[in-house]
């Protein structure tokens, strides 16, 4: 299974919410199929989003897209990392 971990800075969390959730339906509609959103103990405006996705091809295809960097500026994203990853194992302890 697919995922993609996102390592950003925002400009203002409660502003950067708002606009993540009103995104919700073109992520799901692009392949998201999960999501967790964390920040950094020490830094409320430092956000990770960790999320699986239908295929990789569909992840980059989303968050290369002009419409994303559009919504990312309009966010306050400032320099985002993102990582492709793919699942090797799973468990529960």
């Amino acid at each position: 299974m697919p995922y993609v971990l996102i390592i950003h800075e925002v400009a203002d969390y409660a502003a950067w919410k708002i606009i993540f959730d009103q995104a919700s339906t073109i992520r799901k509609n692009a392949g998201e199929r999960s999501y967790q959103v964390l920040r950094y103990e020490e830094d409320a405006n430092k956000i990770v989003h960790f999320s699986q996705w239908t295929s990789t091809a569909d992840a980059r295809k989303f968050f290369e897209s002009p419409e994303l960097v559009e919504i990312r500026k309009q966010a306050g994203v400032k320099a985002p990392d993102f990582i492709y990853l793919e699942e090797l194992e799973a468990g529960i302890l």
